[in-house]
């Protein structure tokens, strides 16, 4: 269970959760988003994120193959998980229950949706 600790409230809270997720992209990928920005609707914390493909992503990209960098970041985010999730609970305050991935790239923008623990 996450830590108790005030929160950032409305606006704070979203542009944390956003950069956050931009600084785990960059951590991780070696390239992070050029945007973010985040949402939180009830048990739902949605994170959207313009660009940060990576060169050999845009390559393959470039060559049609979409499948493959989509393969690629999802396998990726499985492995980076419970880091992920970790970084969300503790901002949010509520565990985070589980959590999907998805990239599209035409223009390039990835989707991150957290399902938070009932209040």
């Amino acid at each position: 269970m996450p830590e108790e600790h005030p929160l950032p409230e409305g606006g704070g809270l979203r542009t944390a959760l956003a950069n956050t997720m931009v600084g785990l992209m960059k951590q991780y990928y070696g390239k992070g988003p050029t945007g973010a920005k985040a949402w939180i609707l009830d048990d739902y914390v949605f994170i959207a994120m313009e660009g940060g493909l990576t060169r050999n992503e845009e390559t393959l990209v470039g060559a049609g193959h979409e499948d493959l960098v989509r393969s690629y970041r999802l396998a990726f985010q499985e492995a980076i998980r419970d880091q992920v999730m970790q970084a969300v609970a503790e901002l949010v305050g509520r565990e985070v229950l589980t959590y999907h991935s998805q990239i599209v790239f035409d223009p390039p923008r990835a989707f991150e949706v957290f399902v938070l623990a009932p209040s």
